[in-house]
């Protein structure tokens, strides 16, 4: 068990040190180069991730919350609709890159190209929509959620090492799991219906890149054709990092109850999706990557000049 939460804690913090990363790099592009679009959505993403991260079950922010002397209550109500919201937004952001994306590489003839020129209008209606939708879908559960206590333990279902979601009524209960599970289905149907979409579209235009252009052409992938294929990625690792995650979830709360060997693996792969993502996001895009060129040159650079001083 011991080595089960190392890896838990390891699998943390890679995930929010790389998240840290892009929300400096994307910051920085944001305010001082001109941004891209896309840009504007990948930035939220590691900010998303980094929040899910530190409060996905006891990780460092409940560590903060104590040092603060905040009441146990507050703390596992607190940490808990973080982490609910988080988890809404990120499922809502992939989405919504995989239709931005989709939008993006649309022919002109296809019916997604109408909404090209429109996309910064109503991206910003959709940031809006997602985060006000997010933040009050999760309000209700803070109700069933709290500090564990010895009274009725049978009755309650502990998901940390001092918090427990309490009993709720049959209704309600299966009520919360229809509109979130409905909630789930729809993106990630979107999600799907998207990237089916995008690799059909690569797909023909690879095909006729065959007839137009020379072989070397054809074999240099295109910065859209990059992008789209990195958004089909992070929609496969979440869809199937969900789908997981979902399964547990629901045996565990038909059950009413959770291991800790099964809660930990739980958390596991929670954590999967915003810990590769942000490893993903860094390897596909052209301009992290010659920036770490360009540190490691000049670092190498330094090193010989401080070397041939010395000698």
């Amino acid at each position: 068990m011991s080595s089960l939460k190392n890896v838990l804690y390891f699998q943390a913090g890679l995930g929010v040190l790389a998240n840290v990363f892009l929300v400096f790099f994307y910051t920085f592009i944001i305010l001082v180069h001109k941004s891209k679009l896309m840009d504007l959505i990948s930035c939220q993403l590691p900010f998303i991730h980094i929040m899910l991260v530190l409060t996905g079950g006891d990780m460092w922010l409940t560590d903060i919350f104590q040092s603060l002397n905040f009441d146990n209550d507050f703390k596992c109500k607190a940490t808990f609709y973080i982490h609910r919201v988080m988890r809404g937004l990120s499922i809502c952001i992939t989405c919504l890159l995989s239709v931005f994306q989709a939008v993006t590489i649309s022919p002109s003839t296809s019916f997604l190209a109408n909404f090209k020129l429109k996309l910064k209008k109503y991206m910003t209606y959709a940031f809006f929509y997602i985060w006000s939708f997010n933040l009050s879908f999760s309000s209700n559960l803070i109700f069933y959620v709290g500090a564990f206590t010895n009274v009725s333990e049978t009755n309650q279902i502990k998901v940390t090492k001092s918090c427990s979601i309490f009993p709720m009524n049959n209704i309600i209960r299966a009520l919360i799991l229809t509109v979130t599970t409905s909630r789930d289905v729809f993106l990630v149907g979107v999600m799907l219906t998207t990237s089916a979409y995008m690799v059909i579209t690569l797909f023909r235009h690879q095909r006729q890149c065959k007839y137009l252009h020379n072989p070397v052409s054809h074999l240099r992938a295109s910065p859209e054709k990059r992008a789209t294929q990195t958004i089909l990625l992070l929609v496969v690792l979440f869809v199937v990092t969900y789908w997981v995650d979902f399964i547990i979830s629901s045996t565990s709360g038909l059950l009413w109850m959770y291991h800790p060997v099964i809660l930990t693996v739980q958390k596991f792969v929670v954590n999967a999706y915003p810990t590769i993502t942000p490893l993903v996001q860094i390897s596909s895009d052209n301009r992290i990557i010659n920036m770490l060129k360009n540190l490691r040159s000049k670092c190498h650079q330094i090193f010989l000049n401080v070397y041939f001083f010395l000698v």
